[in-house]
């Protein structure tokens, strides 16, 4: 994916406004991806009673979106390369609209879960659109300011998926949840053709790279010593905060703690507010490239006490909810994640890095999702309380993330930095 270096402007105030309208829009398209990825919270114990899920029915549900996105990701980022950043979201959006409806119309689990397969794809190109974008026509040295804010306002699909959304479920079902989010998911496809007009970079025009020299170049990525430390990492900071906010926030608040429905959803919508801002906080804090990684590793540490704290309180609701406030605080911290992705690689290889990233961060989403989800049910089984095993199991991913990134080799551009 060809790197925007040559192009940015030297401050936010000399960056277009063309330019800023331009991304408000991909981020619409964003914004519903957040909102698709998070609807098993509110949405679970109206599948559970329709279909009979057990918990890792659910988990599996829910991860089919993850490892939907997080595969096709190696395709979309070619898929930029070769014909651009507007012309994928708009081939790739429209899977997203018909598998919401899809969804809306299943008449049983296998049908549910090829809606969310295809509603994975379709939304596969929202974020890293985004990204890429602001890596080509933004100030190289507000990159991680730029995508924390990015990241907020995309984050607007997750305050739909809390109160809105628990209210809508209540009065007509689950099944219309997903009705009115593909009519949004059409809205959004339709602001990002009408508005999205990439410019050209200046500069001679590289010539189109075939598909086998693309997968050959991505491929390269994976021959450097730390790009492992960086990809383990990346599988589960977001993919932590999914599983609580999307997947298991409704049922513990609703089991644990006889939270009902819209309770649980405006503890949704709070956790939501706060990763609003929580990335563009984190984005303005960026410590820059040597002490950076220093950060992520305690953060993610700092993260993964949280979680095991929420697991081992079942019998504290108000110190749960504090909790769930915390993890959602420290969230933010993801958009250094990309910062450093943006650092470690030269920059002809830093788009192509990105992508790969975000592949990594979504696949990561679908496994821990799963995998939590028979956790659950391996806790029933054994008569320990499941959230207290699924919060135990993120915890000790977090920690092994975060040692990889410690002890695995450093990018040698920031030893020579």
């Amino acid at each position: 994916m060809p790197d925007s270096n040559r192009s940015h402007p030297t401050s936010l105030e000399d960056t277009p406004l063309s330019l800023w309208l331009m991304l408000l829009a991909l981020l619409s398209a964003f914004a519903m991806s957040q909102a698709y990825r998070t609807v098993t919270a509110i949405m679970a114990t109206g599948l559970q009673g329709d279909f009979g899920l057990s918990a890792s029915s659910l988990g599996t549900f829910a991860g089919v979106f993850g490892l939907a996105f997080g595969v096709t990701q190696f395709f979309i980022g070619i898929g930029m390369d070769l014909y651009g950043l507007r012309r994928t979201v708009l081939t790739a959006f429209p899977l997203a609209i018909a598998g919401a409806l899809l969804s809306a119309a299943a008449p049983n689990y296998q049908w549910l879960l090829l809606g969310q397969l295809l509603i994975g794809v379709g939304c596969a190109p929202a974020f890293l659109a985004c990204t890429v974008f602001i890596a080509r026509h933004f100030p190289t040295a507000r990159f991680a300011f730029v995508s924390g804010i990015a990241m907020g306002v995309g984050g607007l699909g997750l305050l739909f998926t809390g109160t809105p959304l628990a209210w809508l479920v209540q009065r007509f079902g689950w099944r219309g949840g997903f009705v009115v989010l593909a009519l949004m998911s059409a809205m959004a496809w339709l602001l990002v053709w009408r508005r999205v007009h990439e410019p050209a970079l200046p500069g001679p025009t590289p010539a189109r790279e075939s598909w086998g020299t693309a997968v050959r170049r991505f491929g390269a990525l994976f021959a450097l010593a730390h790009t492992l430390g960086i990809l383990l990492l990346g599988m589960v900071s977001y993919a932590s905060f999914l599983a609580l906010r999307g997947l298991w926030l409704g049922p513990l608040l609703m089991q644990r703690h006889d939270f009902s429905l819209l309770e649980s959803g405006n503890t949704a919508v709070a956790m939501s507010m706060i990763s609003l801002f929580s990335p563009a906080l984190f984005g303005r804090l960026d410590p820059g490239p040597l002490r950076r990684r220093v950060w992520l590793v305690n953060l993610s540490l700092l993260a993964a006490l949280l979680y095991l704290t929420l697991g081992w309180t079942p019998h504290y609701a108000h110190l749960n909810v504090a909790l769930v406030l915390c993890v959602a605080t420290l969230s933010g911290y993801s958009v250094l994640q990309y910062s450093d992705v943006r650092s470690a690689y030269a920059p002809d290889l830093t788009g192509r890095a990105l992508s790969v990233f975000t592949m990594a961060m979504f696949l990561g989403v679908g496994l821990m999702q799963s995998a939590t989800g028979w956790v659950a049910s391996w806790a029933q089984s054994q008569g320990i309380e499941p959230y207290q095993a699924v919060m135990t199991a993120i915890a000790i991913a977090l920690a092994l993330g975060s040692s990889a990134l410690r002890w695995l080799p450093a990018p040698p551009l920031l030893e020579k930095g």
